[in-house]
């Protein structure tokens, strides 16, 4: 059995933990990790950004209604707290007037990390999230990541979604400007070209996938620097 990084759960001889950097912009992030994305630590993003953001946060489940660290949080009068969602009627780093709704308080931004139809259960479900304000970007971004494609153009995957919030805020002055969040981007590059380098050397042995769709990826793919 092969032994684990404790730190990003990924085998050790696999471990990220040397690419991952501090990003401390004075913004808090919770993770609304849905179980399955909790044990799909493959590809997903969630915990790498957690890892990447100090004072984050990654709070798993389904239904948040009467989650205790979830409310602890909600009702912390320091934070302004925010869904990023699309919507709308969405707050945005643009929009006039949010910046004088957050105040001096600290935001706090909970994304669901989640597949897309799993997200829209987590938020059906929590009556606590349906009531936050909705924020999302001012700005129209694609994903990097290559090796999964997103249900629809506008979405990204959780890092890429920190690392756009961050240059928003940053440019509308509610980030910490010294802050460089480069280093968000920098590992989720390296778990891209790691990704699309281990899918070529299972199309290249012949083994089968572990997933039901792997019989659809038979072509070697260019493994990009980025």
């Amino acid at each position: 059995m092969r032994e684990l990084c404790l730190r990003c759960l990924r085998p050790k001889e696999s471990c990220y933990c040397k690419y991952i950097g501090r990003v401390n912009a004075g913004i808090k992030f919770v993770f609304l990790m849905h179980p399955k994305e909790a044990k799909r630590q493959r590809t997903g993003t969630g915990r790498l950004a957690a890892l990447s953001l100090p004072g984050s946060e990654i709070v798993t489940g389904v239904d948040f209604s009467r989650n205790e660290r979830v409310n602890a949080l909600l009702a912390d009068s320091s934070c302004y707290p925010v869904l990023l969602y699309p919507a709308e009627d969405a707050w945005t780093s643009a929009r006039e007037g949010f910046r004088e709704a957050v105040g001096g308080r600290t935001l706090l931004v909970f994304l669901v990390d989640s597949t897309w139809a799993c997200s829209k259960k987590i938020i059906k479900s929590s009556g606590n999230l349906q009531t936050l304000p909705k924020f999302s970007f001012s700005g129209s971004y694609r994903s990097i990541f290559t090796f999964k494609h997103e249900p629809k153009d506008y979405c990204v995957s959780t890092i890429e979604s920190c690392y756009y919030l961050i240059k928003e805020l940053q440019g509308a002055g509610m980030a910490d400007a010294s802050a460089n969040p480069e280093p968000l981007m920098d590992v989720f590059k390296k778990l891209i070209q790691f990704q699309l380098q281990k899918e070529n050397e299972r199309i290249q042995s012949g083994v089968p996938g572990s997933h039901a769709y792997d019989w659809k990826y038979t072509k070697l793919r260019e493994i990009p620097s980025l």
